[in-house]
């Protein structure tokens, strides 16, 4: 059965980030930004700061137990014509002005690859980013490890998740939701990058689709239903790696983000996990169709403590179209 409640209930209880954190992210990436730009070294070339990944894609989920979770911010830049041979310069002067504050410089802070990591103990960690916009119009960021540039577009990306979730009826974002906390916390594909995890799934979002059955993405488990198992088909085509283009069409791809045996895993992982919600979905009775469906996400999902017919996504009632039972592996 779908039990469209129970997964409202569920995103809402157990899977969404509540909205206390969401304020205090959003409070504590100001002040950060308030520091940078007051800072007297770089204070000048700090431009704007700009959500990004999952905090931007609104998909980001509770993190599990007592861990941190983490938002990504693009921290825009003026191009500094006296690091142009060397772009990690970024990340180091945005560390450095980190190290001189205050506050900051008494904080566990890093330098990575692409960002500069400030971590707030048993609550969050914050990844900066910087973003410049060079003379020539490119969009970059800097690679530390390689001092080389990378070309991004952060805003087509968040464009493009924007344009999938509504064709998707305003689902697929919850549907990333559900199976990021299938990865992080019942353990499933560990290994896969939310980037990755991000593309697969919205490229599985295709208008046509609600040509055939306008019903495809009704709602939370028809959407996670057919996105899932359409990820599954696709999935089984490829033995192989296959390329992961960034979908905001930059030119690039995220092929580096995992290798053949992280994908084999998660190819596995897809195709159990579609077996198990069609089982779920299917289920001729409830007693039966809340077991499954709790055997996939864990006792978390059960039905609202007062269900009633303000439930943002109400059961259905049209007829479901039939959909292949996929196989079983793993």
């Amino acid at each position: 059965m779908q039990l469209a409640d129970h997964f409202n209930e569920f995103l809402r209880t157990t899977v969404n980030l509540g909205q206390v954190k969401l304020d205090l992210l959003d409070t504590r990436v100001d002040t950060i930004y308030r520091a940078l730009k007051a800072d007297e070294k770089i204070g000048s070339l700090v431009l704007d700061k700009i959500p990004q990944g999952s905090w931007a894609h609104r998909t980001i989920i509770a993190p599990v137990g007592e861990a941190e979770f983490d938002a990504d911010v693009m921290l825009l830049m003026t191009e500094n014509p006296d690091w142009a041979q060397s772009p990690k310069t970024y990340i180091e002067e945005v560390y450095g002005a980190l190290h001189r504050h205050s506050a900051y410089k008494n904080m566990p802070h890093s330098r990575k690859c692409r960002c500069v990591r400030l971590v707030y103990s048993n609550s969050m960690h914050v990844d900066l980013v910087p973003y410049i916009v060079l003379a020539d119009g490119r969009e970059v960021i800097v690679n530390r490890d390689q001092n080389t540039w990378e070309y991004t577009d952060s805003q087509g990306f968040t464009t493009w998740m924007r344009t999938q979730d509504q064709t998707a009826q305003g689902n697929l974002r919850k549907v990333i939701r559900l199976m990021k906390f299938l990865r992080d916390h019942k353990g499933s594909f560990t290994g896969t990058r939310s980037v990755i995890l991000t593309t697969l799934l919205g490229n599985q979002v295709h208008a046509y689709k609600k040509f055939a059955d306008p019903g495809y993405y009704r709602d939370v488990p028809t959407a996670l239903l057919h996105i899932v198992g359409d990820l599954d088909t696709y999935l089984q085509a490829n033995e192989s790696k296959p390329s992961v283009a960034d979908p905001s069409g930059s030119g690039v791809t995220f092929d580096h983000r995992w290798e053949q045996n992280t994908y084999s895993y998660f190819r596995d992982r897809i195709h159990k996990h579609a077996a198990e919600i069609y089982d779920a979905y299917y289920a001729e009775d409830k007693v039966t169709s809340v077991r499954l469906w709790q055997g996939i996400f864990g006792p978390g999902f059960k039905a609202p403590v007062a269900a009633t017919s303000s439930a943002k996504f109400p059961v259905a009632t049209t007829a479901v179209t039939a959909v292949a039972r996929p196989g079983r592996a793993g």
